[in-house]
């Protein structure tokens, strides 16, 4: 026999090769295929997902914070309420026909804030407190004793619904002293 192959022989042999590695790479196509289409599905399954919970807190932002127009309106009320009371001389308080009359407007007052209250509507504490432009609105700065910055005079009441700003308080601020004055005077 002869150790060399004849060319025939040669061909036949690779012949028989080529279908194995045709197959061997249509099949590791095949894997990056489905691997690529797995990816998408997770993608697009996270997609969804994100999409969903979004929603989800857009519907409950949307009930909580559906009133937020009417508790604004509202707000006009209670003002215009404590204003009432307030702008009651005392020597009227004091007559006993209007007696009923002042209780009435006191208890509706106290109703009103009650309401709101349990709607989420909370009045912001001002006075005492140092600013924070986030609840407050600086109308005027005050000469005072107190530490400038602190919120020294409340114009308007502030309030917030559960915990976004319905309305910021107006306010007075101290001011800092004016150490030019004391300078020019020593």
């Amino acid at each position: 026999m002869n150790d060399k192959m004849n060319p025939e022989d040669l061909r036949a042999d690779t012949a028989n090769e080529a279908p194995e590695l045709a197959e061997h790479d249509r099949f590791a196509a095949l894997e990056e295929e489905v691997a690529r289409l797995k990816n998408e599905v997770l993608y697009a399954q996270a997609d969804t997902q994100n999409v969903r919970r979004r929603l989800e807190k857009d519907k409950a932002d949307a009930t909580a914070y559906a009133a937020t127009s009417f508790a604004r309106d509202m707000l006009s009320v209670a003002d215009n309420m404590s204003r009432a009371l307030s702008a009651i001389p005392e020597e009227i308080r004091g007559d006993e026909r209007l007696k009923g009359l002042l209780v009435g407007i006191e208890a509706t007052g106290r109703e009103l804030e009650s309401v709101l209250k349990r709607h989420g509507v909370v009045k912001i504490e001002a006075l005492g407190e140092k600013l924070d432009p986030n609840k407050h609105q600086a109308m005027i700065e005050l000469p005072s004793d107190k530490e400038a910055g602190t919120v020294v005079q409340e114009m308007q009441a502030g309030y917030m619904l559960r915990d976004r700003l319905l309305r910021p308080a107006m306010v007075g601020v101290a001011k800092a002293p004016d150490t030019a004055r004391v300078d020019a005077t020593a």
